[in-house]
């Protein structure tokens, strides 16, 4: 029973001991890494959403010029598109924060 006990203690020691081997600091590459794909991620997103302002900023701009061609849902239809023009630039804002956010966690 003490024998039993006395190997578990000592693999134990032994493998914490070895687990105080490891350097901290080895994967702070990997996750520089990890930061600056993960802020190119939301800089992509930001700007696919961009483009999807561009293209509902045309629409609006289509709804209002010709909003005979849409009667009475005319005025839905621009206030849809603004809707969604103001969600997409809210996304578009938190992204490049996150981005920011992203980058400056890698400098410290």
């Amino acid at each position: 029973m003490k024998s039993k006990l006395l190997i578990t203690l000592f693999l134990a020691q032994y493998l914490l001991s070895g687990c105080s081997l490891f350097d901290r600091h080895a994967m702070a590459p990997d996750l520089a890494i990890q930061h600056v794909a993960l802020a190119k991620h939301f800089e992509d997103e930001a700007n696919e959403l961009q483009i999807k302002i561009e293209e509902h900023k045309k629409m609006l701009s289509q709804f209002e010029s010709k909003s005979f061609l849409y009667g009475r849902h005319a005025n839905d239809l621009k206030a849809h598109s603004q809707e969604v023009i103001d969600l997409y630039q809210q996304a578009v804002t938190a992204n490049r924060e996150m981005a920011e956010w992203v980058r400056g966690t890698t400098e410290h």
